[in-house]
């Protein structure tokens, strides 16, 4: 591929950008300063960066640069400006995780995601806001305000990497890092037309230094560590930089990051119809992408097909009762004295969907989950991707989650797609399609556990038929 050409440098992908970097095309120094010049004139209008780190950025890309003129081997991300949420360590900031009374809670380590881009020489140029505890599917908190969409200013950005994908979206970085319990990544990517990838369960390492405690079981099992980009190969390259073992991270598998070809035709199973989720409707512009990219993969020589499949609403139950009763009963207390009214109000909506269970109930849930897992596997042995919708709504309006429990409840409904793919631990890219009454619409595409090279091939016939929707100025 040919490196581009021209000042700009805060358009250029991750991809671009490091080959640019390796080669001596750019310096590392320009590659960030443009983004730190594309963050610091669109930043004031989004709000998506939090925290400016340009002064250490600067230095970080000129040891790059140094490193580059003494012909060292540099990493594959050598010089790649990139964003952090703020709900991961990253040492000598403060792990707010949008909640005020965490302002000055200082990580004294990088996280495993923050510590594996760096020694792959990207450079941190900021940190990303995010909601109080990160539980809502929109970007507002008291500590820092709410972060714009960049197509909408009356639509969420999406959340809980709300901040993370309206910068990657309008230029400030190439690269995003986001977390993903129930859409966290893949939501945000929706909402604000930009690629986003929720790896494997086990993939990414994960560990908090910071935490009070172990998250909870559900928890655990079903939050990963992903990024967020324009660009369906800017993924691929964002998660082999994050994949790098930590041993802090129990849960982390040394799997492949490619697995052997698969049979061709490649079968790809169509899940378009709100039923099949157990849902009450589809928005019709959003059926209509996925259609179309049906009809791009199908193009490509994907053979698509509308086949029965293991219960979505059920998995969609299992997380929703685990989830919800977790809340209830670690983390409301903390959200009551620590959140701001909106998280509460929205984690309140939130917890009334779903009933009280028992330990009984919950650990029987647990034991669910794993029947379905085992009947999703079986069922992508024979159908290795599965098209989908990302949400079964456009965007949400801004503050959707706090206008009442039934809204609350139409949310939940659309946002099953979302809440499928975290039981399974399988991975999942969400990738845009095009715009709908002005906002981005996208679909996403779903494989095998530790197949995410499945999915990212997939999600590049479609990236490739879509139109190009960012970077872009935000609109006010």
């Amino acid at each position: 591929m040919k490196t581009p050409t021209g000042p700009d440098l805060w358009r250029w992908t991750a991809t671009d950008l490091a080959r640019a970097v390796r080669t001596r095309a750019v310096s590392a120094r320009d590659a960030v300063g443009a983004a730190l010049e594309r963050m610091r004139a669109v930043n004031p209008l989004l709000n998506a960066v939090t925290v400016d780190l340009g002064d250490q950025a600067l230095l970080a890309a000129e040891a790059v640069d140094r490193a580059v003129a003494r012909g060292e081997a540099l990493g594959p991300l050598a010089g790649v400006p990139v964003t952090i949420k703020q709900n991961v360590d990253q040492v000598g900031c403060a792990t707010t995780n949008g909640v005020v009374a965490w302002k000055d809670l200082i990580a004294e380590a990088d996280a495993p995601v923050v510590a594996n881009w760096k020694a792959a020489g990207a450079v941190v140029i900021g940190r990303t806001n995010t909601p109080a505890f990160s539980i809502r599917w929109d970007t507002d908190n008291a500590l820092y305000g709410p972060t714009q969409n960049p197509f909408s200013s009356g639509h969420t950005p999406g959340g809980s990497s709300g901040g993370a994908a309206a910068a990657v979206a309008t230029g400030i970085g190439a690269l995003a890092h986001g977390n993903d319990l129930g859409g966290s990544v893949r939501y945000p990517a929706y909402a604000c037309g930009v690629a986003g990838l929720r790896p494997s369960f086990g993939r990414v390492p994960a560990f908090n230094a910071t935490a009070p405690a172990e998250r909870p079981p559900s928890t655990q099992l079903m939050s990963v560590q992903g990024p967020l980009a324009r660009t369906v190969a800017d993924l691929r390259l964002g998660l082999e930089t994050l994949a790098a073992r930590d041993p802090r991270d129990p849960w982390w598998v040394p799997a492949p990051l490619a697995g052997p070809p698969p049979r061709r035709p490649v079968r790809v199973a169509l899940l378009d119809e709100a039923p099949a989720f157990g849902a009450a409707r589809i928005h019709a512009d959003v059926r209509a992408a996925v259609a179309q990219a049906a009809r791009w993969l199908a193009d490509a020589g994907y053979a698509v097909e509308r086949v029965p499949t293991p219960s979505c609403a059920r998995a969609v139950e299992i997380w929703q009762a685990l989830q919800c009763n977790e809340i209830r009963r670690l983390m409301g207390p903390l959200i009551e004295s620590h959140g701001d009214d909106g998280v509460r109000t929205a984690a309140r909506f939130f917890v009334e969907s779903t009933p009280e269970v028992t330990l009984d109930e919950y650990m029987k849930l647990l034991a669910a989950r794993t029947q379905a897992v085992r009947e999703w596997s079986l069922f992508l042995e024979r159908h290795p991707l599965v098209l989908m919708p990302a949400s079964l709504e456009p965007p949400f309006p801004r503050g959707f989650d706090v206008t009442s429990q039934a809204r609350m409840d139409e949310a939940l409904d659309a946002q099953r797609p979302q809440l499928l793919v975290p039981v399974l631990g399988t991975p999942a890219v969400a990738v845009p399609t095009g715009l709908g009454g002005g906002l981005p619409l996208g679909v996403q595409i779903m494989g095998p556990r530790f197949r995410e090279d499945l999915c990212l091939d997939a999600a590049q016939v479609v990236e490739a038929r879509a139109p190009v929707l960012t970077p872009i100025d935000p609109r006010p």
